[in-house]
């Protein structure tokens, strides 16, 4: 089971990017899927999650109205849209999922990750 996250980049502060995780090895149509961060030498913290059929969301409070997660079951794919980008959002971000219902927000709660991709945001 993989998790292919993909879409990270250099981008200027106020700038966009779109990243996306498409899982392979076994569906994830009724997992919560969700997106974690980790800049260097913090954390890995939570971003934003959404559940199976898109109907709940849950982002942390630095990205609420710039970031949008969203899913299209149908093309297996998570898609996680960052708008207005800041410096502070420079981190590897990571796509994850777990076979539950309510959303969690902990890193450990989630059972499968991907590798990561790098987004950075230059001032």
């Amino acid at each position: 089971v993989q998790l292919q996250a993909s879409g990270g980049g250099l981008v200027q502060a106020g700038g966009s990017l779109r990243l996306s995780c498409v899982p392979s090895g076994r569906t994830f149509s009724r997992s919560i899927m969700g997106w974690f961060r980790q800049a260097p030498g913090k954390e890995r913290e939570f971003v934003a999650a959404i559940n199976w059929n898109g109907g709940n969301t849950r982002y942390r409070d630095s990205v609420k109205g710039r970031f949008t997660i969203s899913r299209d079951n149908a093309k297996n794919t998570v898609s996680l849209q960052m708008n207005s980008l800041k410096p502070e959002d420079t981190a590897l971000y990571y796509c994850a999922a777990k076979d539950t219902i309510i959303i969690p927000t902990a890193p450990s709660d989630y059972g499968y990750w991907g590798q990561g991709t790098l987004v950075t945001v230059s001032s």
